[in-house]
């Protein structure tokens, strides 16, 4: 495809995968996805204490030390990010055999304005031109129709209502969500399950070890992904800690009390943004499920109870949804004629509050 214009990407630019797609021949293509793997970068204060790197406040700017090729670094959220950005730039230009200058990056919606700007920031030192930092709704549904998207990835997660006219126009009625809410917490509550289990059965405390935590952290990812599809999962982890082979399993119904409270807490931005839509949940027509995490038995059954017993819409993959709806956007903007998408309209919302200082410093907000 060297000869002709290289079409921009769209980028979801996830807290702990991320995924690239790209609009050609009247298709979305996803390129690339689960290259980028970095929680760090917007819950930098929360359950570090499980986290193999230092966060470091650098005059009052978080900055993350590593050893980097046998240096300790540091870097910026920013920095992290854009290294992301990088590796999947040059993997959607190999793959087009072009450059790629132009791309859309989707934020989770609950997103604020300086998570945004160090967004683009991190497009920049990538060397990609930000064309539009987006809320990660998924654009491909069609009819008239009130569709509530339900969007639980690893470190974010997002309710949005949308109301779509003729299969062109989509208006975002509201938007809720939580940015510090997602599939690692659920990680989180099994990490501390197991030190607490290792420490029963071996008096030893492998809390303040990060490479066994960084062991078990991974091997816990892989058992959450199990109890989706299994009722039970072995850990075993050889020598975890001072050469103790551990060798465990956890049962979904375990999980599922480890995760009580966190999986209950999902439903409450869906109330406030029915609210917020002024819309009961009757006048909802489609259930989108988008992020890895809508992946867990529970958290789909707790929605469906929810929701009156609506079946919950699964035919999109919640992994590649994102960009898919970003690559939409990026044709769009860079002025695509082809039918699939040249008549499509989006109305956002402001997702947050705003407020208003007056003179004599009253405030006020919306």
């Amino acid at each position: 495809m060297a000869q002709g214009k290289t079409p921009a990407i769209g980028i979801d630019l996830g807290t702990t995968y991320s995924c690239v797609g790209v609009f050609q021949h009247g298709k979305v293509e996803i390129i690339a996805k689960a290259t980028g793997r970095h929680q760090v970068m917007w819950r930098l204060q929360k359950d570090s204490k499980h986290w193999p790197f230092k966060v470091l406040n650098d005059g009052g700017k978080p900055k993350i030390d590593v050893e980097y090729k046998g240096e300790r670094k540091r870097f910026t959220p920013e920095e992290i990010s854009s290294m992301i950005l990088t590796k999947m730039k040059e993997t959607t230009e190999a793959y087009l055999d072009n450059k790629v200058l132009d791309a859309v990056i989707t934020v989770p919606a609950y997103f604020n304005d300086s998570q945004r700007q160090a967004t683009k920031d991190a497009g920049l030192i990538s060397g990609l031109n930000v064309l539009r930092v987006i809320n990660d709704v998924d654009k491909n549904l069609s009819g008239e129709k009130n569709v509530l998207i339900f969007d639980l990835g690893g470190g974010t997660f997002d309710v949005s209502i949308l109301s779509i006219a003729d299969g062109s126009l989509f208006e975002v009625k509201s938007t809720a969500g939580d940015t510090h809410l997602g599939g690692e917490d659920f990680d989180n509550r099994l990490v501390n399950h197991f030190i607490k289990e290792f420490f029963r059965k071996y008096k030893k405390d492998i809390s303040n070890n990060p490479r066994a935590i960084r062991r078990l952290r991974t091997a816990c990812e892989r058992a959450k992904r199990t109890l989706s599809t299994s009722t039970q999962s072995n850990i075993e982890i050889d020598s975890l800690y001072e050469g103790i082979d551990f060798y465990t399993t956890i049962t979904r119904a375990r999980f599922e009390e480890l995760c009580s409270d966190l999986f209950r807490s999902t439903l409450e931005p869906v109330e406030k943004a029915l609210r917020d839509a002024k819309m009961d949940k009757s006048k909802i027509d489609e259930v989108v499920l988008v992020g890895g995490s809508t992946r867990i038995p529970k958290i789909q059954k707790l929605l469906q109870e929810f929701m009156n017993g609506k079946e919950l819409n699964k035919s999109i993959n919640p992994d590649e949804a994102v960009a898919y709806g970003a690559a939409v956007q990026a044709a769009i903007l860079t002025g695509s004629e082809h039918s699939a998408v040249k008549d499509l309209l989006l109305v956002d919302v402001t997702p947050l509050s705003l407020g208003l200082e007056m003179a004599g410093g009253e405030t006020g907000g919306t």
